[in-house]
């Protein structure tokens, strides 16, 4: 068997059989609907004055029970952002004596949403759940099989991509956890926070003492929710001593940078980030230098500073994109990826330099899972066209255009042959998704992480939907929902039915058994061997399930850096 047959849609390879490990923990199975474990008659919604009632640190809220998981929405977990409190660290939100009904998402963070649903085939695909767009957007929902039963429940915490400029915690549905929670015996909790200008504008050069943390107060407040879960998730169920968090795309970023926050230290027990890491944050030359174009784009003078907490958040937003513009075109940082707001290695929240390079540092004994999928920037589920292009025209791509990314100029011809060799039923089309999807940044990740004593699990997901005839590939976000067991769920990304459900299966029982014990093994994938660097052991996730040993690294070597 060569390699493109093991690394390729199954194909000819479905009616094989793999044997996995005995499952060393049990979970509940899901029906053939990943379903609720109810009656189809049954009564499903449970709400009313004394059902749903969890007791936190700031006061009593309501939620509902939905198909026999508790469900709470839109929970404050720090104070309104807006106002003197832009700019600053998240603040706690005030107690109420009332109880309060969360029972609706919480506003998602500033972000520009005009334009949102204008592509009318990105909307029916991904059904973007958006509603309500405010500074007070500290909230968090919460799914759970019981409350404050004294069982001590593993427990997620999921943190949205977008980058740090867009989404929601229930962007899409394949993000929601009660599928999970059912399955596992989890509490599942999702989380808003501060994104873009609002939450990583950094004017500690230009603001003094007062805005010495602007710079990072998005990532705070990812800090305040993981404090939040510690102190209250007991009432939900939950075990705060042992929390995993995950992400995907910016998502995983986070993941990676809250390891590396001294503030988040005792609140993370395992991690997983998917298709989205980093082993850096911005520095901190470059983001003060934004602050300053942003006060010299407003108009205003370091004593005027506070005036851009008065202003309205859209205007300030559109302001502040407009000085990072301005001042990468000025500075020629435009082809350096580093105009977007993001993260800031201040050396105090954030460390400078590389993270996990200390062996016994922050985060050294949590285990990690980073996945990725085989074809992150696929561009032919709409263009049809490109489906029948030469292997000379995916090189001129390459070289010219730069597929996705950037362009591999001079190389393109070399880069392209190699993955050509390691893939040699590839067509040109996904030879040219691959290497724009490239794993660099996955390994650089797990290289990083593996030099501390935790282990680090790799895996690479290449399950294609049968749908948008077959142009649809491993894309950027289809496997989420197989990791939360949300495949009949997210049905225009699987097409639903048993092929994706026992990939599901499989996926999430891994998922589940890492949250328990920090080890995917025994979950329903093969034996999953931790990765090395010599060895570059890749779990591949597709409808038959094998290791390999770092599949692409010789092509993947033939990408500059």
């Amino acid at each position: 068997m060569d390699l493109s047959e093991k690394l390729l849609p199954a194909g000819k390879l479905a009616g094989l059989i793999l044997l996995g490990i005995f499952p060393l923990i049990f979970f509940h199975s899901c029906t053939p609907r990943q379903g609720s474990g109810v009656e189809e008659d049954d009564q499903v919604l449970f709400v009313g004055d004394d059902i749903a009632i969890a007791e936190t640190a700031y006061g009593k809220v309501q939620g509902f029970i939905l198909r026999g998981i508790y469900q709470f929405r839109g929970i404050p977990y720090g104070a309104d952002t807006g106002g003197k409190n832009r700019f600053m660290p998240p603040q706690k939100p005030e107690p109420w004596e009332d109880v309060y009904p969360a029972v609706w998402w919480g506003n998602s963070a500033p972000q520009i949403m005009e334009g949102r649903y204008d592509n009318a085939w990105a909307s029916f695909v991904d059904h973007w759940n958006y509603d309500a767009v405010s500074e007070d957007c500290l909230k968090l929902n919460v799914w759970t099989p019981a409350l404050a039963d004294g069982k001590q429940r593993p427990v997620m915490v999921w943190f949205h991509g977008g980058g740090y400029t867009n989404g929601n915690a229930i962007e899409q549905d394949g993000y929601k956890g009660e599928n999970l929670s059912r399955k596992g015996d989890i509490v599942f909790v999702s989380v808003n926070h501060r994104l873009g200008p609002i939450g990583f504008s950094d004017l500690s050069g230009v603001g003094g003492p007062e805005y010495a943390s602007s710079g990072n107060v998005g990532a705070l407040d990812m800090v305040a929710a993981l404090e939040w879960v510690h102190e209250n998730i007991a009432a939900f169920g939950g075990d705060p001593d042992n929390v995993t968090i995950m992400g995907q795309s910016g998502g995983g970023a986070k993941v990676c940078v809250l390891l590396a926050m001294p503030a988040a230290e005792g609140f993370i027990h395992k991690a997983v980030p998917l298709s989205g890491s980093t082993i850096g944050a911005i520095d901190r030359e470059y983001s003060r230098k934004v602050g300053e174009y942003i006060l010299k784009e407003a108009g205003l003078t370091p004593a005027e500073i506070d005036k851009l907490q008065e202003m309205p958040w859209k205007e300030y937003i559109q302001l502040a994109n407009l000085a990072a513009r301005k001042y990468a075109q000025e500075k020629g940082e435009s082809g350096r990826m580093r105009g977007s707001f993001g993260p800031v290695a201040d050396g105090v929240h954030i460390p400078e330099g590389p993270f996990f390079s200390d062996p016994a540092g922050l985060s050294s004994g949590v285990p990690m899972l980073i996945s990725s999928t085989f074809h992150e920037w696929s561009m032919a589920r709409n263009n049809p066209e490109l489906e029948e292009i030469s292997a000379e025209e995916a090189i001129k791509m390459l070289g010219e255009q730069g597929g996705f990314r950037v362009s591999l100029g001079e190389h393109a011809a070399e880069v392209y042959d190699a993955y050509a060799a390691a893939f040699p039923d590839a067509k040109p089309i996904e030879i040219l998704t691959m290497i724009s999807s490239n794993r660099k940044g996955v390994i650089r990740t797990a290289s990083a992480k593996a030099g501390q004593p935790a282990p680090v699990y790799v895996a690479w997901f290449g399950w294609e939907p049968p749908l948008f005839s077959g142009r649809m590939r491993a894309f950027h976000c289809l496997d989420i929902c197989f990791w939360y067991a949300n495949t009949d769920l997210m049905l225009t990304h699987t097409g639903g039915g048993k092929r994706p459900r026992e990939l599901s299966e499989k996926m999430s029982g891994a998922l589940l058994q890492f949250m328990h014990t920090g080890d995917p093994n025994g979950g329903g994938l093969p034996q999953w061997p931790a990765y090395t660097v010599e060895n570059g052991e890749t779990m591949i996730l597709n409808d038959v399930c094998e290791v390999l040993n770092d599949p692409d690294r010789e092509a993947r070597s033939t990408i500059p850096d």
